[in-house]
């Protein structure tokens, strides 16, 4: 049928739907194509007998088999997700220890080349020997230029996509790591092994192994361990010879230090990979929960169902139904622009979401000038008729102490409430999926709230929802069995204030 939509707020469109199917929309001339579509799936209802109440079960059956055989696939899709979010979370580790180790050579260079220049006496005191005044800058200089050219490659790898190959990234931490070795051995050159073994240099070695940790993985720490510690020990070796060293274990020691030291760091790396991919999949899942039910579940609510996610494959529970809709909408919204109705829209359902949220229900779906909601599913909630009533007598104190029936725009609506039976689940194809109730429940209550035109009541519920509610039901009144559509026998009502 013909529908004012807006494909974004301000914009009048007339579409044309099927309760299965995207709109299709009059500009481009697509009403035949929507009558020939909602044809098909006819002829596809009526060949598998989805007309018959019975086959519902087989419905959920058939349901239930389709959300096993797509486990894998939602196991498949976390993993995906993962990997994209490992390899750009990796890209971004990348740049910052790059970033940092760039600043601290850059800082190591200043603070040295300003002591060589400046104050040159205490430095060739503590070396016991001249020194070139620019040994610094031949010695952290290269390397240091090295890594400010090693990010700008980052930086445009990653602007179109792509990062270091795991090969390069070694071969980055073989070279990162030499810049302690190459210090220890030119420093060697001009002092004696006990001074330049006692320098900042040797300390240098474990700033690159914790600085590896960012690289997320436990192969590259380990790696940088080794490195280092294969490194001061070959300088070691060739300064005070494999004799020396055996006299003074203490290089020894130290060069395990720096394996352990790596090993330590990868297992912190694993870790916090370990974090970073439960925080992806409790990111995938709160997004499944986001795609199955919308934007309208109160966060409360998502937070238990990621606690203990079910399938939904569909089950029969029993639930309360709420309808709302505000009444003279179309009437009122006819002489107002698009941007004045869509404001309504928001401001109005706002307090209404707000109230379906407090009391556990969440909003099923949005019916242009009113919604549906559930209580009952798809957690249990043995008080969900109470909490249904609940939030329905809250949504009527609201616009009732706010004077909105009395506005410019008066705020008037009409409740349908109904507890019972209905099969909940997951509706759809494998591609797009929600989540909703189906069967009687439903229907019933959405008649129910077509009575408050015709009865001097707001909230209109029924018997089951009355037997529900026992002593809590104050203020309500019976207005009899009324006739409703699509129902052989009256259908006893009550109006509740």
């Amino acid at each position: 049928m013909g529908r004012e939509g807006a494909s974004k707020p301000g914009t009048k469109r007339l579409i044309c739907t099927t309760s299965e199917s995207p709109p299709f929309t009059r500009d481009k001339g697509d009403f035949a194509a929507a009558l020939r579509h909602a044809r098909e799936l006819l002829t596809l209802f009526a060949r598998r007998g989805y007309r018959r109440a019975s086959n519902w079960p087989r419905v959920c059956f058939e349901n239930a088999f389709s959300s096993i055989k797509l486990s894998a696939v939602k196991t498949s899709a976390i993993d995906s997700a993962f990997e994209r979010a490992l390899s750009a979370e990796i890209a971004a580790s990348e740049l910052l220890r790059m970033r940092v180790l760039a600043a601290t050579l850059a800082v190591l260079l200043v603070a040295e080349q300003l002591l060589f220049l400046f104050a040159r006496d205490l430095v060739e005191q503590i070396a016991q020997n001249p020194l070139p005044a620019w040994l610094p800058a031949q010695i952290i200089g290269p390397f240091l230029a090295y890594e400010i050219v090693a990010l700008f490659v980052l930086h445009y790898r990653l602007a179109r996509g792509t990062t270091f190959p795991t090969a390069a990234r070694f071969a980055n931490a073989i070279i990162e790591t030499s810049l302690p070795t190459v210090a220890l051995w030119s420093v060697n050159k001009f002092t004696t092994p006990a001074v330049a073994f006692g320098t900042w240099p040797t300390m240098l070695y474990f700033i690159f192994i914790v600085a590896s940790t960012l690289r997320l993985d436990f192969a590259l720490p380990a790696f940088t361990g080794i490195v280092a510690a294969a490194g001061y020990l070959g300088v070691a070796a060739w300064v005070l010879s494999f004799q020396g060293i055996a006299t003074n274990p203490n290089h020894i020691i130290k060069a395990a230090l720096m394996v352990v030291t790596g090993a330590v760091a990868g297992l912190v790396a694993l870790r916090l990979r370990a974090k970073f991919r439960r925080a992806v999949e409790e990111a995938v899942s709160r997004e499944r929960v986001t795609n199955l039910f919308g934007q309208h579940v109160s966060p409360s609510v998502v937070d238990r169902l990621l606690g203990s996610p079910p399938e939904f494959a569909g089950d029969v529970r029993e639930i309360c139904v709420m309808f709302l809709d505000i009444r003279n909408f179309t009437e009122n919204a006819r002489d107002r622009p698009p941007e004045a109705v869509v404001e309504f829209l928001n401001s109005t359902f706002a307090f209404m979401i707000e109230a379906i949220d407090r009391h556990g229900g969440f909003i099923n779906k949005f019916l242009g000038d009113g919604f549906l909601a559930i209580f009952g599913a798809p957690l249990d909630d043995p008080a969900a008729a109470r909490h249904a009533v609940e939030a329905a007598r809250e949504i009527l104190a609201e616009i009732d102490e706010r004077g909105l029936s009395h506005g410019s725009w008066p705020l008037k609506v009409g409740i349908g409430l109904h507890l019972g039976s209905a099969v909940t689940g997951n509706v759809g194809s494998p591609r797009r999926k929600e989540f909703t109730a189906i069967g009687d429940t439903v229907n019933l209550a959405s008649r129910l709230e077509q009575l408050t035109k015709e009865y001097p009541a707001r909230l209109i519920v029924s018997d089951s929802v009355i037997a529900a509610l026992g002593a809590a039901a104050r203020g309500a009144r019976p207005l009899g069995a009324v006739a409703v559509k699509g129902y052989a026998e009256p259908v006893p009502t009550w109006g509740v204030d």
